[in-house]
């Protein structure tokens, strides 16, 4: 007898009470030829998830043997994360390495992620955070032209919420549809979507649209200050 007929018979016997090729074929809801097509060649692959289903086994352990006889089967979980590095705690007494580099961090000046914050972001505070040299010449970016800032409000969520570090690079004024920016509105320092109209307008946009409508506003009220490439938030 095929192993796997051994293991269903084997199983039907010990749940079920079930020990006549017959009974099984009434359980099972087939005929008895097909049970004797079993016995020989055994349990079709095509009906062993609804065998298994029927005695409440494993289908891994009706077609190999495998595991537990009752139990959850094992679930093949693909990986949708890739690898790129471990992280390395530093301070500011850690020395740099070749590929690091230090970016002013406006930590205590927000930029409006919401209705906006009125400030100077010329005002520093002295702190800074660390970025690759590498990863961000991958990108296109200077570190030369990268700030941080604190987002404040919450227009920009789910994407980032309230508290989120941004970095800017400051280089990247060039409104391209769909992508974020921090800009100086009228004396408000804000991030949002911008999307150029005509008649040299600007849409202003939120990821939170229902809390915060679509603005248009002139392209000359409004100071660029980067396009907004990265960010962190802890959750």
């Amino acid at each position: 007898m095929n192993e796997t007929t051994q293991r269903l018979f084997q199983a039907a016997k010990d749940l079920k009470n079930i020990n006549l090729p017959s009974e099984l074929a009434r359980f099972l809801n087939v005929s008895q030829q097909v049970i004797k097509n079993w016995e020989a060649r055994g349990v079709s692959a095509k009906m062993i998830p609804e065998v298994a289903e029927r005695l409440g086994i494993s289908e891994r352990w009706l077609r190999t043997g495998e595991g537990e006889m009752i139990g959850d089967d094992e679930v093949q979980i693909e990986s949708n994360a890739t690898v790129i590095g471990t992280l390395d705690v530093w301070d500011s007494k850690t020395p740099l390495s070749p590929d690091d580099c230090e970016v002013p961090f406006y930590k205590d000046i927000h930029l409006s992620a919401g209705n906006g914050f009125s400030d100077d972001i010329e005002d520093y505070n002295g702190y800074k955070l660390r970025f690759s040299k590498s990863t961000l010449r991958r990108h296109g970016i200077n570190p030369a032209d990268v700030v941080c800032v604190c987002a404040d409000g919450d227009s920009m969520e789910p994407v980032f919420p309230d508290g989120a570090t941004l970095g800017i690079n400051t280089a990247d004024k060039v409104i391209k549809d769909g992508k974020i920016y921090a800009v100086n509105h009228g004396g408000l320092l804000r991030t949002k979507i911008l999307q150029k109209l005509p008649d040299n307008k600007i849409r202003i946009k939120s990821y939170n649209s229902e809390a915060y409508p679509d603005e248009e506003a002139d392209a000359d009220e409004m100071n660029i200050i980067g396009r907004v490439f990265w960010w962190s938030v802890l959750a």
